[in-house]
């Protein structure tokens, strides 16, 4: 679980760097662009804890899908919220691959503590 989270904050980094430079060449570059790009930084560096800290990878992990899942509902609710003026624009795009990159490591979190669980028992 671990190397999946640094993978998705690998991913939400580039998003985000993506996003804002699009926004540099456009003359609308804004810091919120790289909103992804932070919440990357941190699955990364939760992730490299997790595979240094064996003894905290359990709180780590569920640290970083809680993180996953307010990422998932701020940016699929803030698309909700103005789904009437929606184009396929540069961050739409950055907002809707945020939401799909945080649900899937919500989803890929969930499955990894049950497989967890069930191993235990």
């Amino acid at each position: 679980m671990p190397t999946t989270t640094i993978a998705c904050g690998a991913l939400l980094i580039l998003i985000g760097i993506i996003g804002y430079v699009h926004g540099v060449m456009s003359d609308k570059a804004s810091i919120t662009a790289l909103i992804p790009a932070f919440f990357g930084i941190v699955f990364v560096i939760l992730g490299l804890l997790a595979n240094a800290k064996e003894s905290l990878r359990k709180h780590l992990m569920h640290v970083a899908v809680t993180l996953a899942l307010l990422g998932f509902l701020m940016t699929a609710g803030r698309m909700l919220s103005k789904i009437a003026d929606l184009t396929l624009s540069a961050p739409v795009i950055a907002q809707l691959s945020m939401a799909v990159v945080c649900l899937a490591l919500v989803l890929l979190g969930i499955q990894s503590f049950i497989k967890a669980r069930r191993k235990r028992i």
